[in-house]
């Protein structure tokens, strides 16, 4: 296997286990300690606590928090993947109570590695539609 494909398996086995599988670990497997989010979601932090931070939120207000992958590109040592995340609000989340609602957030995540471990995030998630599909701002 290329060291592209690696950087491949790395990113995805990272989604899937900080986000779809619950796995808070994972930013200390996947990581580098010197990590750097350029684009940090939900204003939470720009480093390895920020990205367990956020997986932490969305775990509690939505059980079943899941991300889909649509692609995922890599040339060198940058990955892009695109994704449509989502589940079923069973907990509160951002201050609004469980709702019993899917909700559904799609975006890019552009990752670089060095030495078989994330080192930054760049990304466009739909924030602004996910916080209408909570009701936090108006449609």
């Amino acid at each position: 296997m290329t060291a592209t494909e690696q950087n491949k398996v790395t990113v995805r086995d990272f989604i899937d286990g900080l986000f779809t599988k619950g796995d808070l670990g994972a930013v200390d497997t996947y990581l580098a300690e010197d990590f750097i989010n350029h684009d940090p979601p939900f204003g939470v932090s720009a480093d390895r606590e920020g990205m367990r931070t956020a997986a932490t939120m969305m775990r509690a207000g939505f059980t079943d928090w899941h991300s889909e992958l649509h692609e995922l590109i890599a040339e060198g040592d940058l990955v892009v993947e695109r994704f449509t995340a989502g589940g079923t609000q069973t907990g509160e989340v951002m201050g609004v109570p469980p709702t019993g609602r899917e909700v559904s957030l799609p975006g890019i995540n552009i990752f670089r590695l060095r030495d078989g471990r994330i080192v930054e995030r760049w990304g466009r998630l739909d924030e602004l539609g996910f916080l209408r599909q909570l009701e936090v701002v108006p449609a």
